[in-house]
């Protein structure tokens, strides 16, 4: 019999001071490991948080969000999908959920945190996780002005509101 690894939390270094992130691993194993995989390899640092919408979410993860990068941001990934782990955890405020495309699979590396009730994405989305400190944080970077962007939604921030990085820490 193997021993559970020990717990483990995401701390999300931002411009706008820092989030921790506890995981769920019992729902979500391979997204968890995935995102801690991703952390590790300095993937997220020197990205942004690039689409933000008061009282639904705050999204960021997309490699076309570093500086120099080409490419739109939001339409980024690690170059490769993983399979989605939908499960019964509701996406409430604080909960960390990965961005995906049309396709239930297309998850790779971009994620949200939820700022409001977002019960409507439930089993459509993977929740891996929720924030245990840091709803300030949440509070203000859901609070920066924001534009239209592309789509015409107006979601893209008028500050960079950065990403400087996340780190896995052992569990408190």
């Amino acid at each position: 019999m193997s021993t559970p690894a020990p717990a483990e939390n995401a701390v999300i270094k931002t411009s706008y001071g820092e989030m921790i992130i506890a995981f769920w691993p019992e729902v979500a194993p391979k997204t968890v490991e995935n995102f801690k995989k991703l952390a590790r390899e300095g993937f997220y640092d020197g990205t942004a948080f690039h689409r933000i919408i008061k009282g639904f979410m705050i999204q960021g993860g997309c490699p076309n969000t570093k500086a120099g990068a080409s490419g739109m941001p939001g339409t980024g990934d690690p170059g490769y999908k993983i399979k989605a782990e939908f499960n019964d955890k509701s996406h409430v405020r604080g909960v960390i959920s990965m961005a995906r495309a049309a396709h239930p699979d297309s998850a790779g590396c971009q994620f949200f945190i939820c700022h409001g009730d977002a019960k409507f994405l439930d089993r459509q989305y993977t929740a891996f996780g929720q924030l245990i400190k840091g709803d300030d944080v949440l509070e203000r970077i859901a609070n920066v002005p924001t534009k239209s962007g592309g789509g015409g939604e107006k979601s893209t921030p008028i500050d960079r509101v950065a990403v400087e990085s996340i780190k896995i820490v052992p569990a408190a």
